[in-house]
């Protein structure tokens, strides 16, 4: 699991590759991630954007953003969390992942940027 804090927000991540979703002889390799937000802030936050770099070993970098996560853009009041799931297809055995989140601080309308934490998305018969 790769985790990262910033100002007091937790993202955690973990990862799966989905061999069922994932065609090698046309290169397709699906992962999964599973994403978990835990505001340890003092105040509640509402998540409005996401930032994601996807690398893989064709050295190719694809940038995602847009509003929310999965279709939602959830308020978290302290210590509450959200989770999802998601999922992304490669052109290699082998890539990265990485960004941040924009979330509103309610109690000043300011905004943050929370990093999400690299995380490395591997075939399981790369590792040994």
């Amino acid at each position: 699991m790769k985790v990262a804090e910033t100002y007091d927000i937790r993202i955690s991540v973990e990862t799966e590759y989905i061999a069922l979703q994932s065609d090698p002889d046309n290169g397709e390799y699906f992962f999964a991630y599973r994403i978990k937000i835990q505001n340890n802030s003092a105040h509640t936050v509402q998540l409005l954007r996401r930032n994601w770099f996807i690398a893989d070993a064709t050295h190719e970098i694809r940038e995602i953003e847009g509003e929310g996560v999965i279709g939602l853009q959830p308020v978290l009041a302290p210590g509450e969390s959200h989770a999802y799931r998601s999922g992304c297809i490669l052109k290699s055995e082998i890539g990265a992942m990485w960004g941040y989140y924009t979330f509103e601080r309610n109690f000043s309308e300011s905004l943050i940027e929370v990093e999400i934490p690299r995380f490395e998305l591997v075939a399981p018969w790369l590792n040994n």
